[in-house]
């Protein structure tokens, strides 16, 4: 067998493909794990406002209380209760939130997500 046709049946990742591939697997875990979390908090807010449009609550001032107490527990620190906006169309409530969340990576770089969601009160969640 020549060394010709060995080099053409070699396959694999050199030494500077495995480095970069590396880096950039880091990259990718460390971006992950900043977002993760805050996808976490996202789902928690929406769930409670969730429970609270189909609690019945009408009043203002007890949707944000409700939603404070729930906030308590399941660790939401980026809102509260004030920061919801609660609209009433007849005898229909709707709660909706909207809010940024920023992201530092690394230098000057940084991640910017837009949170938003909303729900009824006989009506699901978006």
């Amino acid at each position: 067998m020549s060394s010709n046709a060995f080099a053409r049946r070699e396959r694999g990742l050199s030494l500077i493909g495995l480095i970069v591939f590396g880096i950039v697997a880091v990259m990718l875990v460390t971006v992950g794990m900043r977002v993760v979390p805050t996808a976490l908090e996202f789902a928690a807010i929406k769930r409670a406002i969730g429970k609270i449009a189909t609690s019945g609550e009408t009043s203002t001032h007890e949707i944000q209380k409700s939603f404070d107490r729930m906030a308590a527990v399941d660790d939401i620190a980026t809102i509260n209760g004030k920061d919801l906006l609660i609209k009433r169309d007849g005898g229909r409530v709707t709660i909706s939130f909207q809010y940024e969340k920023r992201i530092p990576l690394f230098g000057p770089a940084s991640l910017l997500l837009d949170y938003k969601g909303t729900a009824s009160q006989g009506g699901g969640s978006q």
